[in-house]
């Protein structure tokens, strides 16, 4: 190969994130709405009939599909088709920054403002129930944050005779922070939890 063709293929390269392309993409929605006592954050409880997480509390969301104009207009519609409200009733939505989670996934966040949520009406296949917390909550009270660390077991075969230090190798630990936040009898705790902190950061 001559350098004048690697040079063109590195010019002509448009840098991501090194094995994105083998990453599950998805697109969530932080629904805010007014009521009479100011402004909610509004989470789902999934239904228990789902295989992945019955019964945990997360924001409406799901996979990015290739039909989806973009990461926003998959949250708009994960949105619309888990509420059962119209396409019209969301606004002013805006991103929040993106995630990368140590299971393979990619997750775009939004915040997205749910006008007349009297019109709400959820997707019994996926939604248990809803419920809302009033965002001065989430100002006032802070998260605890759990460690879980990550225990290194390489395959059997590994070849420990080709890295210095062979079976004694250093392998640096991994870990991850697990947020908790606790309203009443609800555990609003995993990605769901670090995205409302993030959240509340911007506000703050």
């Amino acid at each position: 190969m001559e350098m004048e063709s690697i040079l063109e293929k590195i010019k002509n390269h448009t840098p991501t994130i090194l094995g994105s392309e083998k990453f599950s993409k998805y697109a969530v929605m932080v629904p805010l709405l007014k009521k009479e006592d100011g402004i909610h954050v509004l989470f789902e409880v999934r239904s228990l009939e789902l295989r992945r997480q019955p019964g945990e509390i997360c924001f409406p969301g799901g996979r990015i599909d290739v039909d989806d104009t973009d990461e926003k207009s998959a949250a708009i519609r994960e949105t619309v088709e888990e509420l059962g409200i119209d396409k019209a009733n969301i606004s002013e939505v805006y991103p929040l920054d993106f995630m990368i989670s140590p299971f393979g996934m990619m997750i775009y966040p939004f915040v997205g403002l749910i006008d007349n949520p009297e019109n709400i009406q959820p997707n019994p296949t996926e939604v248990g129930e809803i419920f809302t917390v009033p965002l001065t909550y989430f100002i006032n009270n802070e998260p605890k944050i759990y460690h879980v660390n990550f225990k290194v077991e390489p395959e059997e075969n590994f070849p420990f005779n080709l890295v210095v230090g062979g079976e004694n190798y250093n392998w640096r630990t991994r870990a991850i922070d697990e947020y908790f936040y606790n309203y009443e009898e609800k555990a609003i705790w995993g990605l769901t939890a670090r995205i409302l902190a993030h959240f509340i950061e911007i506000l703050r």
